[in-house]
């Protein structure tokens, strides 16, 4: 498009495209950065399974603005994901999953899941996340989140094994830990987690340890709410998630009260 100066400093347009086509329609559109988003999650292994935590606030910027968005879902009956980041990317990913957990469902030989063992198990649903996740970053258009898989492992003789947690990120990088944590967690919480975790923790010991892990986000994290959910999975139970609660929090510490830089009012 070329500009023509008229007098007295007025521009027009001159038309470049007289006796041509309209130029076509831009290109293909790509996510340059996440626009609704839920921040940490934090995963740990017990005694009896695995259990993750994440609060319900959902930020539109810099504007606390969704306070009910779930972040810890259910994908099979025994395995659980929980998401930070992108909210919108989050339920995408969450559809696919579900999706795929339907088909298996629907070809397995068995109507009942518990007699068939179609359903994946973590192990794999984070195998499958990974993939996803590497092939949507080449494709430059990732999806925008870090994504916590909780569950357990299939022995080779088809049997439930080990507990097992996973994270896979952005761009597919991937691995597998005793305790896990993202967004701000994995520096406010995660040493918390490194220094109390034990092997052997009771299910009540570990709710106590990722709620603490909560309320320090909640305090030092302002895209964080101390409205939370906690979920597990077990052998005997499957995956259990818990409805949205408040943490008892207190704003009494003296780092709170004392003025920063010895400013007075």
């Amino acid at each position: 498009m070329s500009f023509s100066l008229a007098r007295g400093g007025s521009t027009t347009r001159a038309n470049v495209y007289a006796g041509t086509s309209a130029p076509s329609a831009p290109g293909t559109q790509r996510t340059t950065r996440p626009i609704v988003t839920g921040t940490s999650v934090i995963g740990i292994k017990y005694a009896g399974g695995v259990m993750l935590a994440a609060d319900t606030l959902a930020s539109y910027g810099g504007m606390a603005k969704y306070k009910n968005a779930q972040r810890l879902v259910s994908v099979n009956p025994k395995t659980l994901i929980g998401g930070g980041g992108e909210y919108s990317d989050f339920q995408s990913l969450t559809d696919l999953l579900r999706a795929n957990a339907l088909q298996d469902s629907c070809t397995a030989d068995s109507l009942y899941a518990e007699e068939d063992g179609a359903e994946e198990c973590a192990r794999e649903v984070w195998n499958y996340i990974r993939a996803v996740m590497y092939n949507r970053r080449n494709k430059m258009n990732p999806l925008w989140n870090d994504i916590v898989v909780a569950g357990f492992a299939q022995d080779k003789d088809g049997s439930t094994g080990e507990p097992f947690l996973g994270l896979v990120d952005k761009i597919g990088t991937a691995y597998g830990d005793d305790m896990i944590a993202t967004g701000f967690g994995s520096y406010l919480a995660l040493p918390i987690l490194r220094e109390k975790y034990r092997a052997d923790l009771e299910e009540g010991e570990a709710r106590a340890l990722l709620e603490d892990c909560m309320r320090v986000l909640f305090y030092r994290d302002c895209r964080a709410s101390n409205r939370i959910q906690i979920a597990k999975v077990t052998k005997e139970d499957g995956v259990l998630i818990s409805e949205p609660y408040e943490l008892d929090t207190s704003w009494d510490s003296a780092s709170f009260v004392v003025p920063k830089g010895e400013l007075e009012g």
